[in-house]
């Protein structure tokens, strides 16, 4: 059974092949990636891990492993919860009540 995997405290220097390579030992690895920040195109700490087999056994052995000098949290992933829409702007930037 297919498990999406959270891996957080991650090296800012940490790709998303790094992290391939260090649970394929685990099973079989369906992709990986570490989370990009759109602005500043930098690293944000934490990825995902989708794996075909060998879930439950590379949460076990990786939670707590250190790569790249830091100590893993890794667990399965939640669903995402969907966001209401809108960046809650419109209005009247802030000039409120002048005459």
């Amino acid at each position: 059974m297919s498990k999406n995997l959270y891996v957080g405290n991650l090296s800012f220097k940490t790709t998303s092949d790094d992290l391939r390579r260090a649970f394929e030992s685990h099973g079989t690895v369906t992709s990986a990636s570490v989370v990009m920040d759109r602005e500043t195109g930098r690293s944000r700490g934490f990825g995902f891990v989708e794996m075909s087999d060998g879930g439950d056994q590379a949460v076990e052995q990786m939670n707590n492993f250190e790569l790249d000098g830091r100590r893993l949290t890794v667990n399965e992933a939640r669903p995402r919860t969907e966001r209401s829409g809108g960046g809650g702007g419109g209005g009247r930037g802030g000039y409120r009540g002048r005459n």
